[in-house]
C-alpha cells in the first residue's frame, strides 16, 4: 500500500474539494455569484491536461533518443489520459460561461484556442491510426508531439493575452487572484489542482498498463 500513496491522497483531495467545494462560502460577486465554486472543477481539469502532456512530450523526446517502445506507450496513454481531462475542461467551461456570458460557448478568444488546442492531440491520435508502420508510426508521432506542445502552450497562455477575452487575467482582465481569490478557496482550490492532477496521472498508469498487456497478449498469440 505504500506505494500507492499517492494514489490514496489524490482520492481524498479529490473528494475533500469536490464536498468542500459545494459547502464552503465563496465571495459574493456580481454576475458570477456562486458559479465561482465552478473554479474548484474547470481550471484543474486544464492543469491535469497539461501536466499529462507534458509526461508525453517526454516520453516522447525519450523514445527519439532510445527507439524504447514503452515509452512511444507512455506518450500515447498520457495523451489519451489528457483529452479526457481537455474535454472535461471544455465542458466544464461551457457549463460556466451558460451562466455568467449567457451562452456556453460565445467563440470567446481563450475558448476557441482551448478548442484548437485539443484539436491538436485529435490531430495526433488519428496520424497514430493512419499509419500501419509500427516504428515509423511511433518515430512520426512523436515528432509531432514534440511540436503540438509548444503550440499547445503558445494558444492557451500566450495568445489569449494578446487579445480581448472574457477570461479572467486575459485581454486586460484582472486575474481571480487579483481580487477574489481569497484564504477560504485557495484552501479548496490548491488540493483540487493537485488531486486531480494525481487522478489523471492514475488513469494514465491504468492506460498503459492496459495498452501494454494488449500487446504482450497479441505477441504471445
Amino acid at each position: 500500500m505504500y506505494k500507492s500513496w499517492w494514489k490514496i491522497l489524490g482520492a481524498v483531495l479529490v473528494v475533500y474539494s469536490t464536498v468542500w467545494g459545494f459547502l464552503s462560502t465563496v465571495p459574493e460577486l456580481p454576475i458570477i455569484r456562486e458559479s465561482i465554486r465552478n473554479l474548484y472543477f474547470h481550471v484543474p481539469m486544464w492543469f491535469s491536461m497539461i501536466v499529462l502532456f507534458s509526461v508525453s512530450v517526454f516520453h516522447s523526446i525519450k523514445f527519439l533518443r532510445t527507439n524504447n517502445p514503452a515509452d512511444d506507450i507512455k506518450a500515447v496513454e498520457s495523451i489519451n489520459a489528457g483529452v479526457i481531462f481537455g474535454l472535461l475542461g471544455i465542458v466544464t467551461g461551457a457549463i460556466w460561461a451558460k451562466f455568467t456570458w449567457g451562452q456556453a460557448w460565445s467563440f470567446d478568444v481563450k475558448q476557441n484556442f482551448a478548442a484548437i488546442s485539443l484539436l491538436l492531440y485529435f490531430a495526433y491520435l488519428i496520424l497514430r491510426n493512419a499509419i500501419d508502420e509500427e516504428q515509423s508510426r511511433a518515430k512520426i508521432s512523436a515528432i509531432y508531439n514534440i511540436f503540438a506542445f509548444p503550440i499547445m502552450v503558445v494558444l492557451l497562455f500566450v495568445l489569449p493575452r494578446l487579445s480581448d477575452s472574457l477570461h479572467p487575467g486575459n485581454g486586460g482582465n484582472p486575474g481571480f487572484n487579483a481580487y477574489d481569490l481569497d484564504s477560504r478557496m485557495r484552501m479548496v482550490f490548491y488540493p483540487a489542482c493537485l488531486g486531480w492532477i494525481l487522478i489523471g496521472y492514475w488513469i494514465y498508469t491504468i492506460l498503459y498498463r492496459v495498452r501494454t498487456l494488449e500487446k504482450n497478449n497479441a505477441l504471445s498469440s
